[in-house]
Order: structure tokens, then sequence, then C-alpha cells
């Protein structure tokens, strides 16, 4: 079962339908994607010389040639690593080391970032819509392999409290049922016709991608190649049926953009990756209909842990419409969802506790890191760090976040990963990082920090810092010297205490 089955099918029985779209200009059909998948297949095994279970890189902006380049890595039977194309280059390090990516798909802004990085293991960069790349899609075809269901497809990177990233491995299994849970609980209602990717398709935007393939609709890029307001707007006038992923920040954005453009032609905006405020998902309702649908999930059961969809959201009438609207709704179809203690017994509707998952979405492990593995994977359930209640109808609300992510702008930042950057500063004692509430983003980093004895520290040299040596999206918003952290009598740092401090300080 090899998910790139998919786009051959699309190639023959939607032929004539769009496929790839830059703004309101068409690229080509399935017809023409379907060869051109496997010609860049045919390239990959025979003139990079990849064998079956390889790992290729894609470290790109989003472009027209993503979802070719996902379909064409799997045809040839080889493990596709999307990339976050804005991460800092020691993340690019690691990741493609980690990876053991033999071969990356770099975009032409970001070469100069990855060249730096070939090694003898990652020994081929090719820029997309270079001459090297044109040449690859006149390769002969290939032959699509044969994958088991269990076989790796993708290596979803997501980071944890060790401060290194961990490679979810998604299997071709995975992919195929999360597709079908996006029908059943997601974007129910037919006809599928284009879907916008506007959030990066290294993560959610690219993943739900492939339920499109499946039913031949057009994904359509921006001239931008991110998220612009006024541009959401133009697309939604030009495309109809039109689908699109958002982090709730983009949504918030796109409320506060005055725009008085028609969006009858919207279908779904899908949200998730972070928590949507209740009055501006009320106001979103009142601008663009209920026609908006939330998922919970995470890399490791890929966009599929519940759902709320738009006919949930549609329920005007209902007594508990508030309530239903601040939960991250009911468990999808593929898997099993439960709240358990800290033993692993199951609590009643109304109790906290972690949230466990399993189910044909549930990732096979972490890409080497059998320790990892053994403690999110417990007697065939995800345990996913975060914290949550059922109510009677089974609706589940989140409660809290045991790993203490920070969600800021759809995009989950780990503070281990800020405080061990901000650690190699010479001058820097010690570090706790925390997320602090922001009406915009959803929470914004704090950095409290302690100097080493006799040094002075300056805040603009600490952003320096931090601009060069981190992801602009993780870097502190705002820089906290202290005396000493508040710590418990095992020396452990109490994040509770730098929250209560936090809630008190004047910007």
């Amino acid at each position: 079962m090899n998910i790139a089955t998919h786009m051959q099918r699309a190639g023959r029985s939607f032929a004539n339908n769009p496929a790839v779209a830059v703004g309101t200009k068409i690229l080509f059909n399935y017809a023409t994607i379907a060869d051109r998948v496997a010609c860049l297949a045919g390239a990959l095994r025979e003139h990079y010389k990849l064998s079956r279970g390889d790992t290729v890189a894609l470290v790109l902006q989003n472009c027209p040639e993503y979802i070719e380049l996902l379909y064409a890595c799997w045809h040839a039977g080889l493990i596709v690593v999307p990339v976050n194309a804005k991460l800092h280059q020691n993340d690019f390090s690691y990741i493609l080391s980690n990876s053991r990516a033999k071969l990356c798909f770099v975009s032409p802004k970001l070469v100069g970032i990855i060249e730096p990085l070939l090694n003898d293991q990652l020994v081929s960069l090719v820029q997309v819509g270079d001459d090297g790349y044109q040449q690859s899609l006149q390769h002969k075809h290939q032959a699509i392999a044969s994958c088991a269901p269990e076989d790796p497809a993708w290596l979803f990177y997501t980071s944890g409290t060790t401060g290194r990233p961990k490679g979810a491995v998604l299997t071709h299994r995975n992919l195929l049922a999360m597709c079908l849970c996006y029908f059943s609980d997601v974007d129910c209602e037919s006809p599928w016709r284009s879907v916008l990717h506007a959030a990066p398709m290294s993560h959610g935007s690219g993943l739900y991608g492939l339920a499109h393939v499946m039913k031949g609709s057009c994904h359509v890029i921006p001239a931008s190649g991110g998220f612009d307001p006024s541009e959401v707007y133009m697309l939604i006038e030009s495309w109809p049926k039109l689908v699109f992923f958002a982090a709730p920040t983009m949504v918030k954005r796109l409320l506060e953009h005055s725009c008085d453009s028609d969006t009858s032609n919207l279908k779904t905006i899908i949200y998730g990756g972070g928590p949507m405020y209740i009055d501006d998902l009320l106001a979103g309702i009142k601008r663009f209909g209920a026609k908006f649908s939330q998922l919970y999930g995470q890399g490791e059961s890929p966009m599929t842990i519940t759902a709320l969809n738009s006919e949930l959201h549609a329920q005007h009438k209902h007594p508990r419409r508030m309530e239903r609207l601040a939960s991250v709704g009911i468990a999808q179809s593929a898997v099993d969802v439960k709240v358990v203690n800290e033993n692993g017994q199951a609590l009643k509707n109304g109790e906290v506790g972690e949230i466990i998952v399993r189910g044909e979405t549930v990732m096979s492990g972490y890409w080497d890191n059998e320790q990892a593995t053994a403690a999110t994977l417990r007697d065939g359930w995800l345990y996913t760090g975060d914290f949550g209640a059922f109510d009677d109808d089974g609706f589940l609300t989140l409660k809290g976040r045991s790993k203490d992510v920070i969600i800021s702008g759809g995009t989950n930042i780990y503070p281990r990963e800020v405080e061990d950057v901000i650690l190699l500063h010479p001058s820097v004692s010690e570090v706790s990082v925390i997320g602090k509430d922001h009406r915009e983003w959803g929470e914004q980093v704090i950095a409290y920090i302690v100097p080493q004895s006799g040094s002075r520290l300056e805040v603009t040299e600490l952003e320096q810092f931090c601009i060069d040596n981190m992801a602009r999206f993780k870097r502190p918003k705002h820089y906290r010297i202290v005396d000493t952290l508040p710590k418990n009598n095992y020396g452990k740092v109490l994040k509770t205490v730098l929250r209560e401090m936090e809630a008190n300080e004047k910007e």
C-alpha cells in the first residue's frame, strides 16, 4: 500500500482537473503532475542513486513543486523529511544529520544556509526550479514501488522537552488513516475542489494536501508564498469551494483586515495548533458563516485525535454551545481517546488527566530513539503529555500541557530548546523560559535569566545573541534579568512561580 497510488489514480481519473496553481494561474492538471511525479521518481532512483528506504529532505518554502516532490519520493519507495523552512541553521544541521538524509531539495533563498551542511552523508543538494531540477523532469518513468502499510513514509520532526527534535515515523497506513478521518470527521461535505496552502506545507497544510489529492482538488499556492490577509481574500473570491488550514492567529488577522469581499466561495477554514479565543471564533462565524472546523492532533498522531467540525460549529441553539466551542470536539473515527490518571487508569467524565490515544494514525515510534519511543508509546497507547477532560457527550476540553509547550502563532516552541541556546552565552548562569498569554499570537516567549557572578547582562546583548543562534519565532519577546530563580527543595525551577511573577510585570 503506497500512498503514492493516489496520485497515479488522480492522473487517470481526474486527468483534466487543475492540480496546482500559483495565485489564480493554473500551472498543470493531474495528468501532468502524475507524469512529473513518475519522472522525478526515476531521477531519484537512477540519477541520484537512492535506494528504497533512503531519506530525502525538503527544506522548502511553500512552492508549486512541494506536492510533486512528496509523491515522487513515495513513488520511488523513499522516506520524505519535510522541514520547517523557518528554522535556524543549527536546527537544519541536526535534522539533516539525524534523519540521515542523502538528498535535500531546497528553496533558492535557503541554498546559502543549507549548502555548508553538505557532507559524506548528505551528498546532494537540488535547488527547486533550477536546470538540474528541470532535467530530472525529463527522466524516464519509474515504476511505483511496492510498500507495506507499516513502511515509513514521512518523518515529522516534533520537538520535545529534551531540547532535541524527534522524528515521528509516520507510515503509509498512518497517512491513509489520516486522510480518511479528514473526510469523515473534519471536512465532511462534498464536493472538494480547491485547497489553499497559506500555512507551511511542511506541517498541517501539507499533510491535509494528501486528502485533496485523493479527491482531485487544485492545490493553490499564494503568489506571496505565505499568508497575507488581502491575498487570501482575493483567492477566496477566485477559487470555488476553497478549503485552507490556519493557525488561530491567522484567523484573527483575517478578521482584523478591513475587507468586505465576497466569501461565498469559502468552503471550510480548518483551525488548530493552538487555542482559539471564543470571541474571535464567534466573530469568524459572523463574518464567514459556520464554515469552521477545529482539529486536535500531534505530529505523533498527525491531525487526528479529536475534531469539532462545521456541523457542530453551526449548532447555534444547543444549550451548551459555548462549552462545545471551547472544546476540541470528539474523538476522530480511526482512534480511541481516553483521559487517564498517573497510573494509566481511565478517569470519569469531568475529571482532568493526561490524554492518551491509540489507533491507525498513531506513529510507529521515534526515528532512532528507542528510549523516547518507550516513554511515549505504552501498551499500544500514545501518551500525549496534554491534559484534558471529557464531558458526558464525549467532547474533550484541553486543560494544560504537561511539557510546558509554548504555542505562538500556531507553532510549538519548547522552553528547553530556547534555554539551551541562551545558556551558551558566557555571561548566563541560569535561565528558565515560560509562555505568557498574548492576544494575537496565543502566547509569547519570556526568558528569566540569572547572570554569571560578577557579569553584567544587557537585554540588547541577549537579543543579538539569540538572533545569531536561534530561529526568529523561538526568540524571547522579553528578557527578565533576576538574581535567582524560584526553586523547590529538590532544586527544580518553579515555573508556576515565574508565571505568577510575569502576571505582575508591566511592559
